[in-house]
Formats: C-alpha cells, structure tokens, sequence
C-alpha cells in the first residue's frame, strides 16, 4: 500500500516543519488527535503513541520519530499492530504559490494475501482520511493571521 496525500500552505516553510516535528502540540491544533504519549524524546528521535479518531472510531498507533532538520522531513515508523512497518514520511516543497506539503505513507503488509482487504480499510478508510484532515487542521492553524506576523 502506497498513499500520498498533499496541500498547499502559504506560510514560512519552517514554521510548517516545526508545526509538523512537535507532536506535543498535535492534540492543540488538530481536533481529531486524542493525545500523544511519548515513551522516548530528543530533538531528533521520538518514541510515540499517537492517538486519533476516525469518524468517531478511536484508533492508536506506537511509531518512531525522526526530525530530520537537514533535509527538512519529519519521518515516522510504525513499531505495532496493524501497521507495522509502516513508514511515513512528511516532505516540504517551496512553490511559487506556497509550500507544498505531503505524507506519504508506505506499508507492505506482512501477509500479502491480505493486502486486498486491508488496503481500502487501513489506507482508504483510515490513513488517507486522517492524514487528509491532518493536513487541512494545520493549514488553518498555521495560515491564522496572528501567526503570519
């Protein structure tokens, strides 16, 4: 399984990166995120569960995180469950017209077999809506006019 999901921000590319990287202020600004509980923290490397709602179905996830500050990409590895395996990773992209910003995600499931059930499930139903809403929540945060000045 292999989905992308992309938007436009006209905000400072940083601030978009920093927004992305701090996932403690994640449940602040995008309102379908429970919480976020860190097992492990540095400013590069994070060990996290992540939780989110998916119309109205809570669902939770154990990831790695890498803020990669040099290449400007914010990476995530699933550790558990359904995902495992997952990698994720979150590019910014200067435009004319803005920073264009996209998750890819990029799971191989470990029984192929399945694949064809749990694509739509996992990638369409849950990823590709929650990743959609995460990108649409923090462009509003972060093109408010209090935060552009």
């Amino acid at each position: 399984m292999l989905t992308s999901a992309s938007i436009l921000m006209r905000a400072p590319r940083q601030a978009i990166f920093e927004t992305a990287a701090d996932l403690s202020k994640w449940p602040e600004i995008l309102p379908h995120y429970r919480y976020i509980h860190y097992f492990e923290k540095s400013p590069e490397r994070n060990i996290v569960k992540m939780a989110a709602v998916r119309s109205g179905i809570p669902i939770s996830w154990v990831s790695e995180q890498w803020i990669d500050r040099e290449r400007c990409e914010v990476r995530f590895r699933h550790l558990k469950a359904f995902t495992k395996g997952m990698e994720v990773v979150w590019t910014f992209e200067e435009t004319p017209d803005g920073v264009k910003v996209t998750i890819i995600h990029d799971l191989r499931f470990r029984i192929p077999a399945l694949a064809p059930l749990a694509d739509p499930i996992i990638g369409g139903f849950f990823i590709d809506h929650i990743a959609g809403r995460t990108l649409a929540c923090m462009k509003e945060h972060l093109e408010r006019p209090a935060l552009q000045s």
